[in-house]
């Protein structure tokens, strides 16, 4: 049985820095994980040719709507509880301990395996722009500098990210602005991308359901303000108005940019548009970023689509990041929890979790190697896999999540109003649970899996052999970790204590 350390000392080894975030600061590490250029160059054209065509911004509004729902009872939540491990312990209070860790390594697993897509992209990119060395190369140099920034308080990498964030944003919001102002070939014609009819075209088992599960994938990153509680100068006020501003924040810049494309390209030739402008060598969708790039050079100037190629990679940069301080906080509560290795729930001089995320960094870089070694792509294996594999993680848990609000105000009632515990945690978990359908049915489209012979954009669900392994790992780890907990004979009173009680 382990016990919780009680010396001043031993407390101050295994508590995160606090009062260093504030609510701007939470967000730019929360809107850095959604890495809002990558999804606008990559995502957004896909979901325009495959999906629902102009109908594309609408679906960002929706699953962005949807995910403002979440927030409701996410927000209420955190008003209860304040810890690093932010989704399982939410879990645990509510749906009981086994559960509440079982998720936490799918939380780990998500966040582990988004990061090295991101790695993968990021490495592969400079690869191809830069050369001078192999992606693997790029990737490694990434990884050292992610490594060393994310040991060092927490308040320096929120202002490495601010810096980044503003510039990104910037570019997106001027090039939006002027399409808009210019109005396309076509004008203004809000209809064509948010009435209901255009937003599901096709269905939701169809092309509509595409561009839907493109956008849940641009979700991703949105929830973890919680986890910056410990830090944050008043968790109670900081972490819900953090929450909500970086979900509004995300919707509006989705919506927003992704209507100017359509409108730059007009509504009733945006797929021909964007198949045209994406084409390389012959191969539609081959290039999307070029879409975004285009409209740049012809809306603001050549200057700004030469500024988005390099905040591109600012963009991916930030997203590691990101990532590798939401895997290490994860890392971090177990540790200090006693779930795993308590070395693990120990930080360094600068208040941050300095084990969990060397050990964080351990993982990517062996895989990065492996993949080096082994020869396998760094956009078509590393990159598709692991973020099909990260977001399909991600939404389980918000589902789960969203049951334990319901669960947990339910026995602990308070000043909490219906709407925050019960109302808006149902609707966002039947969103939640259409969206993990979609992601799930589209898996061979998001992460590269298609089995041979299927046409992924007419038959749901022709996965590859190592499509399924992929899509199916959270919930077989969701599966083993419950039935680990359960079975296990000694009762962990300190992961009890600190996180699931």
């Amino acid at each position: 049985m382990t016990t919780t350390p009680t010396t001043p000392q031993a407390a101050a080894s295994t508590s995160l820095r606090r009062r260093r975030l504030g609510v701007i600061g939470i967000v730019f590490f929360v809107v850095a994980a959604a890495a809002p250029l990558v999804g606008m160059t990559g995502a957004v054209p896909v979901a325009i040719v495959l999906g629902n065509g102009a109908g594309a911004p609408g679906a960002y509004l929706a699953v962005g709507l949807t995910l403002l729902l979440f927030s409701v009872g996410y927000a209420a939540m955190s008003q209860r509880v304040t810890n690093a491990g932010a989704f399982f312990a939410y879990i645990g209070r509510g749906l009981g301990k086994h559960l509440g860790s079982a998720s936490a390594f799918v939380s780990i697993l998500a966040y582990l395996a988004i990061q090295l897509a991101i790695y993968g992209f990021f490495g592969g990119l400079l690869a191809a722009q830069v050369g001078l060395l192999p992606w693997w190369g790029w990737t490694l140099l990434a990884w050292a500098v992610v490594t060393l920034l994310s040991l060092l308080s927490v308040d320096v990498g929120a202002k490495v990210l601010g810096l980044l964030m503003l510039l990104e944003l910037t570019a997106l919001l001027v090039t939006a602005v002027a399409i808009l102002v210019d109005g396309g070939p076509e004008g203004l014609n809000f209809a064509a991308s948010f009435s209901p009819g255009a937003i599901i075209a096709g269905g939701l088992t169809g092309s509509a359901g595409i561009a839907f599960a493109f956008a849940f994938a641009s979700f991703i990153g949105f929830e973890a303000t919680a986890i910056y509680g410990e830090e944050s100068k008043d968790p109670k006020t900081v972490v819900p108005r953090a929450t909500y501003l970086a979900v509004g924040v995300i919707t509006v810049l989705f919506a927003l940019t992704s209507f100017a494309m359509v409108t730059g390209l007009g509504a009733s030739t945006v797929v021909e548009r964007t198949v045209e402008l994406s084409t390389l060598d012959g191969v539609p969708l081959a290039d999307p970023a070029a879409v975004l790039f285009s409209l740049a050079t012809q809306y603001v100037g050549p200057w700004m689509a030469t500024a988005m190629g390099i905040l591109v990679l600012s963009s991916l940069f930030a997203g590691l990041l990101a990532f590798q301080n939401a895997a290490g906080r994860y890392l971090f509560a177990l540790g200090r929890g006693g779930a795993l290795p308590r070395l693990l729930g120990r930080v360094n001089g600068s208040g941050a979790p300095s084990t969990a995320s060397l050990v964080t960094s351990a993982v990517t870089g062996v895989v990065t190697v492996a993949f080096a070694v082994f020869r396998l792509d760094p956009v078509l294996n590393l990159f598709y896999w692991f973020s099909g594999l990260a977001v399909v993680a991600i939404v389980l848990i918000e589902i789960l999540v969203c049951v334990a609000i319901i669960v947990y105000f339910r026995r602990n009632r308070g000043s909490e109003n219906v709407f925050q515990t019960v109302i808006a945690p149902i609707l966002a978990t039947i969103g939640l649970v259409v969206g993990e359908y979609l992601l799930m049915s589209r898996f061979g489209l998001l992460a590269g899996t298609v089995a041979e012979g299927v046409d992924p954009t007419v038959t749901a669900w022709g996965l590859s052999p190592i499509g399924w392994v992929l899509v199916c790992l959270p919930f077989v780890l969701l599966l083993v970790g419950y039935l680990g907990s359960a079975l296990s004979r000694s009762e962990n009173d300190a992961l009890v204590k600190d996180v699931l009680s």
